[in-house]
């Protein structure tokens, strides 16, 4: 079951301005309109505050002025931060973060477990903590708003709407509104055409696996990847909820077209088990691994998880 957590936990673009000298004669009037360009988006950026947000647990979070200082606690938060523009105003994140490459100059809190000394050293105006890693952050964040540090717990979306809502919570908390809401429209027209894409295809099924050691879990209903398959037609094999644990005999008897694995060693534990030998799946070499961080994380990159599975189950129509 650990794995099953880890994946809940793995369970994700900064803007240059060049300003040149020159003189005065030479372009007042573009000068004038840059400088009165950044003028309203500082003055747009601060009429949105103060803000209130209600976050996933029901806490009322306020902030009086725009964030300078953020830090994530899970590499969904982050990226959704990152494609805000936010690059300057994130101070710490995860261990887990992988994605974008600026992570890597960013100070790590922790992973599992979270530096409360060195987070609260980071001074930050706000933490964006996460819905799935709340079992063993609960006194930590306590003691975090003990010191005055708001921490927002961010909604485990299981499905897409509650990710967008995330989304426009999070711009909302750091004076990015028009931003989140640029971010939702984009992803809304890219999943719309892929849906369209999609359209008539065969619908082939599909059986989603998460972890083999020791035991066999996989995507259920009610979940982010679950979507994902419905948005291309792809039938999920599995018909409970959330992460359930399968039997061999089960696993065989679901017998789906395709099997999709996260974990790189999971491919040559299907592959080499001889109780799963006659599945259909394994015979025509249909076992394939997908990308695990596009896939679970409820991020801006979304799109690039379903061309993920649509490129491994249907390569001859979403193939590059």
């Amino acid at each position: 079951m650990k794995k099953i957590q880890n994946l809940a936990m793995l369970l994700f673009m900064a803007m240059l301005v060049l300003v040149g000298c020159g003189a005065e004669d030479s372009k007042p009037a573009t000068n004038d309109t840059e400088q009165n360009e950044t003028a309203k988006g500082e003055d747009s950026a601060a009429a949105q505050f103060p803000v209130t947000v209600t976050d996933s647990i029901g806490r009322e979070i306020t902030l009086e002025k725009q964030p300078e200082r953020i830090i994530s606690l899970t590499p969904s938060n982050t990226e959704i931060l990152f494609g805000l523009g936010l690059d300057e105003e994130i101070v710490g994140v995860s261990d887990n973060d992988t994605f974008p490459e600026q992570v890597a100059t960013k100070e790590r809190v922790g992973g599992m477990e979270f530096n409360l000394e060195l987070i609260a050293s980071l001074k930050p105006d706000i933490v964006f903590a996460h819905g799935s890693g709340m079992y063993n952050f609960e006194k930590g964040m306590e003691q975090l708003e003990a010191m005055g540090i708001p921490v927002f717990v961010v909604k485990n979306a299981v499905n897409f709407e509650e990710t967008y809502e995330t989304m426009k919570q999070m711009g909302q908390l750091t004076g990015k509104v028009a931003q989140a809401e640029e971010m939702v429209a984009i992803i809304q027209k890219d999943i719309e055409e892929i849906t369209t894409k999609a359209a008539g295809l065969d619908g082939k099924s599909a059986f989603i696996v998460v972890g083999t050691n020791p035991d066999l879990y996989a995507v259920g209903t009610g979940t982010f990847i679950h979507e994902m398959l419905s948005t291309i037609g792809v039938k999920n094999s599995v018909t409970q909820p959330d992460w359930p644990q399968y039997s061999a005999e089960q696993f065989v008897s679901d017998n789906p077209d395709v099997i999709l694995v996260t974990y790189k060693d999971d491919v040559e534990a299907i592959l080499s088990n001889p109780a799963y030998a006659e599945m259909d799946a394994v015979k025509s070499g249909n076992v394939h691994l997908i990308d695990s961080d596009t896939t679970s994380r409820q991020g801006p990159r979304i799109v690039e998880g379903i061309q993920s599975i649509a490129q491994t189950i249907y390569p001859e129509v979403f193939g590059e």
